[in-house]
């Protein structure tokens, strides 16, 4: 990972040993740590890049880190109302397999469709601090 660090930019390429060691400095140390931290978060790289950049300016405006960081959250919002969704449709899917012996399964009916067949997770992304979803609906094709 620190090789791809340094090959966009996050951090400066690291001196190296006589033996061809990398040898990082306390700073280096910082900022990898920083970019695990980062990373842990969700962030993207370009993202990180951003913060990198405010937080080794010491005159940084926080407001600029503040409006990543709440966009980042937003974003966060919304793939979790996505994946709350897509668990709320598999589940009703599930309710309604039989789960015994017989070969019929609305679970895989519903995969074979290609429209989505007969529940459709239907999501309508507002993109603001609150990402508004319509959810799960029944349809019949």
């Amino acid at each position: 990972m620190i090789r791809y660090y340094e090959s966009v930019g996050l951090i400066r390429p690291a001196d190296r040993t006589d033996s061809n060691y990398r040898d990082f400095g306390e700073r280096d140390v910082r900022e990898l740590q920083f970019i695990r931290r980062a990373r842990d978060l969700g962030f993207s790289v370009e993202e990180i890049g951003q913060l990198l950049s405010l937080w080794r300016d010491r005159a940084r405006p926080s407001r600029e880190v503040k409006a990543i960081a709440q966009k980042h959250v937003a974003d966060l919002d919304a793939r979790v109302a996505e994946m709350q969704a897509m668990a709320d449709a598999l589940r009703t899917l599930a309710k309604g397999c039989a789960g015994d012996d017989r070969p019929d399964c609305p679970i895989l009916m519903d995969l074979a469709e290609r429209d989505g067949g007969v529940l459709r997770v239907r999501q309508k992304v507002v993109r603001s601090p609150n990402p508004v979803y319509s959810g799960v609906s029944r349809t019949r094709s």
